[in-house]
């Protein structure tokens, strides 16, 4: 028989959406039978992520991951490390972002122990983990420093079938067009296709966008397309990756629904976010590929407009624990 995959599953920042998430996405029987849950946090926080979301759960509070069986039974690992009297929900807390970088750091070293077969985190606040301690661009350059990996290393979002990555992603858009070289591009071009390929995917098809406006014009509204997109795309195709563009960003999301491409490249976080996240906002997820973990997460953030009052949807959070169960190869 083969075994149950053995998931860990954070909370995400305590003054988000994040535990009413994990406490509606656990109700479902369906989801639990998927894998054996370990939840790893404070019990306190999820204790009020449960009233939140108005959900009685059974679950085992354990002290290590050692006392965890492959059943159906979800179990909580206690850090004790936030106190729900320390923050206020919807709104920014350095406590809890400090809590939320130490649960991420027991977490992953778990799994990176091959004690756990993956991780998902629920949404976390970047400036909240930065004031709490945790000085890194994003938490993609946090996992890859306590994972120790140096390279070849990106976000990757998912949508059904489509998968999205980036060439540049959490710096200020001033910044973009010097990021922008054939060097970057080629390699996150060689990302996305190793990474389908991982996945299962034969040939994948993809496609990448332009940088500037009308793809640059021939030259007139920019050179990036001539001088360091392009280029990098012929290398790739020499390569044998079946790659096409570069595509104008204002018509590359009605591109992708006349014509099958697994995966697109973009050059800058919110020329990808926009659409993907038009195309169904509580679906999306977000790999943080390339790492030795497999790490996903719902593709938005933690809502602190609407923390607390019950109304989250779990859609994102079902689907990046889903593909978490399979990107581990179950």
């Amino acid at each position: 028989m083969k075994r149950k995959p053995l998931m860990g599953l954070t909370l995400g920042d305590a003054t988000g959406i994040g535990s009413e998430l994990v406490a509606k996405t656990l109700e479902s029987e369906d989801i639990r039978r998927m894998a054996t849950w370990v939840v790893v946090g404070d019990e306190r926080v999820f204790q009020q992520g449960l009233s939140v979301a108005g959900v009685t759960l059974p679950y085992q509070t354990i002290t290590n991951i050692e006392e965890v069986e492959r059943d159906d039974q979800v179990y909580f690992i206690d850090l004790h490390n936030l106190q729900p009297d320390a923050y206020t929900l919807g709104r920014l807390s350095a406590e809890s972002g400090q809590a939320t970088g130490e649960t991420l750091t027991y977490v992953l070293k778990l799994a990176q122990q091959k004690k756990l077969d993956g991780v998902v985190y629920a949404p976390i606040n970047k400036e909240a983990l930065h004031s709490g301690g945790f000085h890194f661009q994003d938490e993609l350059h946090f996992f890859a420093s306590l994972l120790d990996c140096k390279e070849g290393f990106s976000e990757i979002n998912v949508m059904g079938d489509l998968w999205v990555t980036r060439i540049t992603s959490h710096v200020p858009i001033k910044q973009v067009s010097s990021l922008v070289t054939k060097e970057r591009v080629a390699r996150i071009i060689r990302f996305a296709h190793d990474t389908l390929i991982n996945v299962g995917y034969d040939k994948p098809k993809i496609a990448v966008a332009a940088l500037n406006p009308h793809a640059g014009d021939g030259g007139l509204l920019g050179t990036e397309e001539i001088d360091e997109i392009r280029p990098a795309i012929y290398e790739a195709q020499e390569q044998g990756i079946h790659v096409e563009g570069p595509y104008p960003a204002d018509t590359i999301f009605l591109r992708l629904k006349t014509k099958p491409f697994d995966c697109l490249v973009s050059m800058y976080h919110d020329q990808a976010q926009t659409g993907m996240k038009l195309l169904g906002f509580n679906k999306g997820v977000t790999v943080s590929g390339g790492l030795p973990v497999v790490i996903t997460t719902p593709a938005h953030g933690t809502a602190f407009d609407i923390a607390g009052q019950g109304i989250a949807d779990p859609g994102a959070t079902e689907q990046a624990m889903r593909l978490a169960i399979k990107l581990a190869g179950f």
